[in-house]
């Protein structure tokens, strides 16, 4: 996006977009599980950047000047077709992430810009109000502006080995602490095994470890814990925490997050009153799917052959007090399937109007090497538009 922008801009610039892989946009196309959720659909720009638990104050200029609707607007000017999910999700309808790249691929064939394919930056030194690019089996570049756009550490298969960081580094940068962001956390429970796969669309999650945090959304448990959107998101905003067996911490889930302790009790009450006869693990089985309502009586030694009529006062009592404050313990991350790094680029020494190096002139940086990071659903994506742009607008004056 910084290389297009001072392509559409600027004529007759000279722009080098050095790439590592031996083509654009690898990360782009993988997103959103291969279909490339390159934006958001919201509009109001405070929710929007609520959705960024670090640095969210740093990016409202480069938001305001370039939101998700001005983004989607380019990108349909560009010939490519968007749809919006019932999520907020934003997609090409194709669900292809080429047709996205490709519209940077023309810009750039259009202007003349040189994207030198499998090339790897080993160095960069500032030379008076120059900037000398070490490369990796080609001459030496000298260039007057440089936009760092390295990512960060995640998904280091497509080439955000976390380098960048160390370019940064030896141009007077300060690097913050660094932490996987939005990943599946790993439980101690083996019981949940049993209800791999099992999906909840809207629970209370609450994270309690040094700190508190809570989230409500979409879940599912798996093999190994728990995933989904609101696991991400529980996991960006406690990227710094940590835990292990040895010192797990907590997650609570609230399955009825709609309704308290009293209300859910009443309901199923009523439930049970109005059919004595029948077993109760199928009345639970009305409000949780059936394998959820069978290991939870398991759980609570409560015989499944149980009938309503059966049920006793505490024991209804003890079922709605899992469903409404499960407890489980946290000993882990997925290692390696994180989305994004938190941390990075210290934002003390970014100007957040122009992006450009507080500390090395000429120098600018866009996308996930800075210190900020945003929760699933385009977010991220998003920010690395929006930053990019006003580092490419900027960078030429």
């Amino acid at each position: 996006m910084a290389a297009a922008r001072i392509a559409e801009l600027f004529h007759g610039h000279e722009i080098f977009l050095i790439e590592r892989n031996k083509n654009l946009g690898k990360k782009i196309v993988i997103s959103g599980g291969g279909r490339c959720n390159l934006t958001s659909g919201l509009t109001d720009l405070k929710e929007i950047l609520s959705k960024y638990p670090r640095g969210s104050r740093f990016l409202s200029t480069a938001m305001y000047a370039f939101p998700p609707s001005a983004m989607r607007e380019w990108i349909e000017n560009h010939g490519v077709a968007l749809k919006t999910e019932s999520d907020m999700r934003v997609f090409p309808k194709s669900d292809n992430g080429m047709h996205v790249v490709r519209v940077f691929e023309k810009i750039l064939e259009k202007s003349g810009a040189e994207v030198l394919f499998g090339t790897s930056l080993k160095n960069i030194k500032k030379d008076g109000d120059k900037f000398v690019l070490s490369l990796e089996g080609r001459d030496e570049l000298k260039v007057d502006k440089v936009i760092l756009c390295t990512g960060g550490k995640a998904y280091g298969h497509t080439g955000s080995t976390g380098d960048g960081y160390d370019f940064a580094k030896s141009l007077g940068h300060q690097i913050t602490k660094l932490a996987p962001s939005l990943s599946a956390l790993l439980l101690s429970e083996k019981w949940t095994r049993a209800i791999a796969g099992l999906s909840f669309k809207n629970a209370n999650l609450s994270f309690r470890g040094k700190e508190k945090y809570s989230f409500c959304g979409a879940f599912m448990f798996t093999h190994k814990g728990v995933t989904g959107p609101a696991i991400f998101a529980l996991s960006a905003m406690a990227a710094f925490e940590e835990f292990d067996h040895n010192k797990p911490a907590k997650l609570l889930v609230d399955f009825f997050p709609e309704m308290d302790h009293a209300k859910l009790t009443g309901v199923l009450k009523n439930e049970i009153d109005g059919s004595p006869k029948k077993l109760f693990v199928n009345i639970l089985g009305h409000f949780v799917p059936k394998s959820f309502a069978e290991v939870l009586l398991k759980q609570l030694e409560i015989d499944a052959e149980k009938k309503n009529s059966e049920l006793s006062k505490k024991e209804l009592n003890k079922i709605v007090d899992l469903l409404k404050n499960m407890p489980l313990a946290i000993v882990g991350r997925v290692n390696g399937d994180e989305f994004v790094t938190a941390g990075g680029v210290s934002l003390k020494e970014v100007d957040p109007k122009t992006m450009e190096s507080k500390v090395c002139p000429g120098l600018y940086f866009a996308g996930e090497i800075l210190d900020y990071d945003g929760f699933t659903g385009g977010f991220n994506l998003q920010a690395a538009w929006s930053t990019g742009r006003l580092a490419g607008e900027k960078s030429v004056k």
